[in-house]
């Protein structure tokens, strides 16, 4: 086996992790069916993750870096303040229906935590993680438009946070795309509302559709 950094090789462990109990449910996946999903020996997980929290919480802030990748890129500066929110909401909810299996897989390990004794810290970790990813889109949107917002940044963090969660986990119950479409519509007035002075932001070249 080719050694590999031990930074490579947790983010190794981490994804096939996350296929692993997307496929079979948390409870049922274990130490040696993610070792044998990744390709490597059970004593190679063991020297990567000292502990099954240690691997939860690396899976939680895995997933989230997931969808966060695809958004920061979908947020470049476009005509209006609208636009750029709305096409934000548009690059996480294509990742939802793309993956529905790793987004079901964030339910699951909330209330896998919240269940197992002493893991609560990780549905508190978990949900902390989506409210800070929010708070950083947001300065940086605010910062392209150059205008200040009618709420504090966290308030607007925890709602969106709660919004995504629950239009996610909605959708994967109903599967109604066109509801969630209109609700995100919907979101995206809201938001730019909250701006003092949505103005037409600086081109960064020819719009994506």
């Amino acid at each position: 086996m080719a050694r590999m950094p031990l930074a490579q090789r947790r983010r190794q462990l981490t994804e096939a992790a996350i296929r692993a109990m997307a496929r079979d449910g948390v409870p049922r996946t274990t130490t040696r069916s993610i070792a044998a999903e990744a390709g490597v020996s059970l004593s190679v997980f063991h020297y990567c993750f000292d502990s099954k929290q240690a691997l939860l919480e690396s899976v939680i802030e895995t997933i989230t870096e997931h969808y966060l990748a695809v958004v920061k890129e979908a947020i470049l500066p476009r005509t209006t303040l609208r636009e750029t929110v709305r096409a934000g909401f548009q690059a996480y909810w294509d990742h939802v229906r793309a993956h529905p299996a790793e987004h079901m897989l964030t339910y699951e390990l909330t209330q896998y935590a919240l269940r197992e004794p002493g893991f609560e810290h990780l549905a508190r970790r978990q949900h902390e993680l989506y409210c800070a990813t929010y708070a950083d889109l947001i300065e940086q949107v605010s910062l392209g438009v150059g205008s200040g917002l009618r709420v504090p940044v966290p308030v607007l963090a925890r709602y969106l946070a709660a919004m995504t969660d629950g239009l996610t986990l909605n959708f994967l119950v109903l599967g109604d795309a066109a509801a969630a479409a209109e609700i995100l519509d919907m979101v995206s007035d809201h938001v730019a509302g909250l701006v003092h002075d949505e103005r037409l932001l600086p081109s960064s070249g020819p719009l994506r559709p």
